[in-house]
């Protein structure tokens, strides 16, 4: 199994730069000649004490001085050969090991099971370095489950929507055609409870397709949408605008914006946003005009927008309860709609990595909804 691998280790700096043997190395040469000098100082010391013709028995202890000297420069010799031989095959080959062992794994070979037997302490890092590897594996493979099952999920979804927009729709058309055809037909045998069936019926049909038409909406938000591009929001709140043509002329609302960046989104999402915001804003109105006023400014990397509306306001305790799919604080026969508005909304902002909330501490009347969004590239 071999997965991606793992970015280049930082390279060392400083006296780091040097391998551990080099570092062996350097140190015992220098012992090493630290130690012949001072042997060599030794004798020639003992050289200059027989020049000045001594006694014989310090003649005598003078040559086993020397002796000694002698063996015990063969001593360090051969133990400072015996310590790099036992470095070398006990401690700087099994470290070499593990090292490629562990930038084998590194690598993303996965399945490679790091396992040096000595010394103690490197056998204990190597058990350390492949539990760490099952648990990535363990961790990999339940995220290849997930993703396998998530894609057959998002197949079946596809398949529902397909199933919605077209095989579920076409009876509830013809289940409001055909009511309102009775009604034409009939209407002069129809007495005034008939006709309220007649209109429940038909009511219900057309609210049951504004809903499946608003779950479609919901659920392509993230999978099937264009590619994520530099879009200006004051077009995209432009386009929203004009979609609301009709309603902002039979309410008489006034939407009015400051200037709007540039972001990083999908055109027809971000009109969709500003859209059901500014739509929200005029339904929910009071008894004065709709006045919506929308702004932005920048916040590190992202944009942060700002919807304010002097409409009839939400309380505090609500401020998440909004945002939950088929949420109403009210009526339907008073505030007509599907309860998705809020919800898709927050969905479409999450899908582009910024976040959708209530700003509760916001002065005046009605409502004020904030939102941020990534700068564009170009922006400043």
């Amino acid at each position: 199994m071999t997965i991606n691998p793992l970015p280049a280790p930082r390279r060392p700096d400083g006296l780091g730069r040097l391998p551990m043997g080099r570092w062996f190395v350097v140190i015992g040469v220098t012992a090493t000649l630290v130690l012949t000098a001072g042997v060599v100082l030794t004798a020639l010391l003992i050289e200059q004490v027989r020049e000045a013709r001594p006694r014989p028995q310090v003649e005598v202890l003078l040559d086993r001085l020397y002796v000694a000297l002698v063996v015990l420069l063969l001593i360090v010799i051969v133990a400072a050969v015996l310590l790099a031989a036992v470095v070398r095959y006990v401690v700087l080959r099994p470290i070499t090991r593990l090292t490629e062992q562990v930038r084998r794994v590194a690598a993303g070979d996965f399945d490679h099971r790091p396992n040096v037997a000595r010394p103690a302490e490197l056998a204990e890092l190597a058990s350390h370095v492949d539990a760490m590897r099952e648990r990535i594996v363990t961790a990999w493979r339940t995220a290849e489950d997930q993703a396998a099952e998530l894609r057959r999920s998002n197949g079946e979804l596809e398949q529902f929507a397909y199933v919605a927009s077209h095989d579920l729709q076409e009876p509830l058309r013809k289940v409001a055609s055909f009511t309102q055809m009775l009604e034409q037909r009939y209407g002069d045998r129809l007495d005034d409870r008939a006709r309220q069936y007649i209109h429940y019926a038909v009511d219900g049909a057309k609210r049951m397709q504004s809903l499946i038409n608003d779950l479609l909406d919901f659920s392509r938000v993230g999978r099937v949408s264009g590619e994520r591009t530099a879009v200006d929001a004051g077009a995209a709140l432009a386009a929203a605008l004009d979609n609301l043509a009709g309603a902002v002329e039979d309410t008489g609302a006034v939407v009015t914006s400051g200037p709007l960046p540039r972001v990083v989104g999908n055109r027809l999402q971000l009109t969709q946003l500003f859209q059901n915001l500014v739509e929200n804003a005029i339904k929910f109105r009071s008894d004065e005009p709709p006045r919506v006023h929308l702004t932005a400014g920048r916040a590190g990397g992202m944009w942060e927008f700002a919807c304010s509306d002097n409409g009839i306001g939400v309380e505090p305790r609500y401020a998440d309860r909004i945002f939950l799919i088929f949420q109403r604080l009210h009526p339907r026969d008073v505030y007509p709609g599907t309860g998705i508005g809020l919800a898709l909304c927050r969905k479409i902002v999450e899908y582009h990595g910024g976040r959708l909330w209530l700003d509760g501490d916001a002065a005046g009347p009605g409502a004020t909804f904030r939102w941020t969004l990534p700068a564009a590239g170009d922006d400043e």
